[in-house]
């Protein structure tokens, strides 16, 4: 709860001039289209200013008829052009519409990617300090939210001033008296608009915020509902949620209002600027000053001037929620990414598997150092277990060898080549690993095993199922290796594990990383894997994080670790005679009851 609830109630200034800046950048491929879309609406908004005119010339011929002889040819003239004029601003709606929606789509779908590749250069540490809900809230949330104000309220808001300047003008050739009694009702309407949107932003931008930290506490309790049923702690659970969704709520219900009372405010600028303008009108009229079609016209105008406010309300209340989802997802895309490599050379080939860990410093924070001059050397093939008390660093180690975290100083060599001096794709590339915590993705088993691995024969997948003891079951499953793992197939934690096992077995990298890989198995199982892994090892320079020791007793080199630091080393016979902090770890673990 404190993680999402602190990044709810930041206070971070916000640059939306620089946020519009970088969603131009967005649009400024597209922009020739969007100028054209754009002066489609205006056009179709300056051909419905005409219609009131033609219809107060068709107002004061029925007029004039009713007083002597109708002309219905001209009348049928005048009808004949408005119905063109409609059509061609029905045609031009259309084709705007269209371009609009084709090109807000094109933008969401490229910021989309964007964001998805930006995942991809974020160093693990990103992650450490943000929920996963929050991230997917920028790539979904808001990212609609961005393209739904560009295709409505872009095109919305130059229909509008164009409307807004079109009916103004001809108001003004037809009655300047009447113009200025409408002018002065809109000038109300102006000014309380103005004050609503500059006070409702922070309501806004506190919406979104709060929006992507529901999203991450749902993801966080149900990813994580087992542990939340077996400790009881669904109130505490759902008092955190409902900490979080008032503050949702609180945001949400301020902007809304906000957003819901312009119209009607609007709309009641608007009625009251007609009823002006009606009672001047007629009084006009009464004086033989204006025809009974100007009224008419007028009425029309009044309507079409008017208008436009509801509708710059509607899109400055768009343009709000859109400022807020935009500097979301622009803050993310602004995110320091993982140093670039393209200058780098240097590659691994033919690895033979030397490691080497030189005066290694290292700490996830600057103010605390979790691993403290750590130095080892790993000779070719050998199998190099790595034990300790929980928090002794063992993953971080890991973390480290991998270059998913750099370190402080000193330095990592594989084959005698500083790791980074190689690019991390090259890093990974020696690679296989097994981890405690097990990945399996919507596919098949087949598509599971073989991740990311070309050129892999079902013979080869079949030997490799067989390899960790999963071939039987797999075999058990409707569709054998093309069942599709997913929510309605049920999968044990043993049964994950030993899917990734063998995809490890199928990359055949010459460097393997075990952490904790039997912790989910039963003993049974634990052997069979442990004899498949032994296999495996042969001619590869394995690591083995384990807290059952009796997996890592023929390992060629024991690396017990306290604190940050090597404080024994030695193959098992070795440590064990020494009767020191290893000695007394295996031996608690096989005392007597």
């Amino acid at each position: 709860m404190s993680k999402h609830a602190g990044k709810m109630s930041g206070t971070k200034p916000r640059n939306f001039k620089q946020t519009y800046k970088n969603l131009l950048a967005y649009i400024r491929v597209y922009l020739p289209a969007v100028i054209f879309a754009l002066v489609l609406a205006m056009g179709a908004a300056i051909i419905s200013l005409v219609g009131p005119r033609k219809l107060s010339e068709i107002t004061d011929l029925i007029t004039a008829g009713l007083k002597g002889e109708m002309d219905i040819a001209a009348i049928e003239k005048i009808a004949f052009l408005l119905v063109i004029l409609y059509v061609i601003s029905f045609v031009a709606n259309y084709v705007q519409g269209f371009i609009m929606a084709t090109i807000t789509q094109r933008v969401a779908k490229k910021l989309r990617r964007d964001i998805s590749e930006k995942i991809n250069r974020l160093p693990l540490r990103y992650f450490d300090s943000n929920s996963t809900g929050d991230v997917l809230s920028r790539v979904t949330n808001d990212v609609d939210m961005i393209s739904q104000t560009m295709n409505q309220s872009i095109s919305s808001l130059v229909t509008a001033a164009t409307m807004f300047i079109g009916s103004l003008f001809m108001m003004a050739i037809t009655n300047i008296p009447m113009t200025l009694a409408a002018i002065a009702s809109t000038l109300v309407g102006f000014g309380l608009m103005t004050l609503i949107v500059k006070n409702s932003q922070q309501y806004f931008s506190a919406q979104q915020r709060a929006l992507g930290a529901v999203n991450g506490h749902v993801e966080e309790i149900y990813s994580g509902h087992n542990v939340v049923k077996a400790y009881n702690a669904e109130r505490e659970a759902k008092e955190t949620f409902d900490t979080i969704n008032d503050e949702l709520y609180q945001s949400a219900w301020k902007s809304q209002f906000f957003s819901g009372i312009m119209m009607p405010l609007m709309n009641f600028i608007g009625n009251f600027g007609y009823v002006l303008v009606s009672i001047l009108g007629a009084s006009l009229a009464l004086n033989g000053k204006i025809t009974f079609g100007v009224i008419v016209a007028f009425m029309m105008y009044i309507r079409l001037f008017t208008q436009p406010l509801s509708q710059f309300a509607q899109a400055a209340t768009s343009l709000q929620s859109t400022a807020a989802a935009s500097e979301r997802v622009f803050d993310f895309l602004d995110e320091d990414e993982l140093g670039n490599e393209t200058d780098k050379t240097a590659q691994l080939e033919n690895v033979r598997g030397e490691v080497e860990f030189d005066h290694v410093h290292f700490g996830y924070t600057p103010d605390r150092t979790i691993i403290n001059d750590f130095s080892v050397y790993i000779k070719p093939g050998q199998k190099v277990a790595i034990v300790g008390p929980t928090g002794a660093g063992k993953t971080t180690i890991v973390n480290l060898l991998m270059r998913f975290y750099e370190v402080n100083s000193g330095s990592i060599k594989i084959d005698g080549i500083p790791t980074t001096d190689l690019t991390r794709e090259n890093v990974h590339d020696q690679f296989c690993m097994v981890l405690q915590d097990t990945w399996i993705f919507g596919g098949t088993v087949r598509d599971n095993v073989v991740y990311n691995v070309k050129g892999v024969t079902d013979a080869q997948v079949e030997e490799a199922c067989k390899a960790v003891g999963l071939d039987h079951f797999v075999h058990t499953l409707p569709q054998g290796y093309d069942t599709v793992l997913d929510d309605q197939t049920s999968l044990s934690a043993g049964q994950k594990q030993l899917i990734t096992i063998a995809r490890a077995m199928i990359k055949d990298a010459p460097l393997l990383i075990l952490d904790e890989a039997t912790s989910s198995v039963d003993t049974r199982t634990e052997a069979l894997i442990q004899e498949a892994m032994d296999k495996l090892m042969v001619g590869r320079t394995s690591f083995v994080i384990a807290h059952r020791l009796s997996t890592i007793r023929n390992s060629d080199l024991i690396l017990v670790m306290d604190n940050g630091d090597i404080i024994e080393k030695g193959n098992h016979e070795e440590l064990l005679a020494k009767g020191g902090f290893y000695a007394n770890l295996y031996n608690s673990q096989f005392e007597e009851a």
